[in-house]
């Protein structure tokens, strides 16, 4: 039931409008780029989407020219603070939400769960692609 159900926004499909996801493939143990021959190894779909939603939730947002504005996140800014530790693993779930949904082959971010562990903070969650859901760990 919407408070206003005259007004319905417009969905729009975009997976027809978009190309294949093409991405570097990660190596997850090492936090490294996969490389056969010289050249980088090249993955597409849901594979690429992971690999590009891993490396997004490593960069500081706002701290390197290289990227954009949009690219990281913003949970280095919950260090220091004097917030309890759930609001601090609230706004760390926000913050997950936001770095991942800037891309537009996600439409969806469940299930997020975030730890603090020694100084380290651990993150999952559940990405709903234009390719199907997959999990994430970080």
């Amino acid at each position: 039931m919407s408070l206003f159900p005259i007004i319905q926004p417009e969905t729009a499909e975009q997976t027809a409008d978009l190309p294949l996801c093409r991405e570097v493939k990660w190596d997850y143990e090492n936090n490294i780029p996969v490389w056969r021959g010289g050249e980088p190894v090249i993955v597409s779909g849901a594979q690429a989407v992971l690999s590009w939603a891993y490396r997004a939730l490593q960069v500081p947002r706002y701290r390197f020219a290289v990227y954009t504005w949009g690219y990281g996140n913003e949970c280095e800014s919950l260090i220091g603070t004097a917030y309890t530790d759930e609001l601090k693993q609230a706004e760390a779930a926000r913050y997950v939400r936001e770095c991942l949904l800037v891309h537009p082959y996600i439409s969806e971010v469940s299930e997020v769960r975030v730890k603090f562990d020694e100084g380290t903070l651990r993150v999952s969650c559940v990405l709903e692609t234009v390719y199907g859901e997959v999990d994430l760990d970080v």
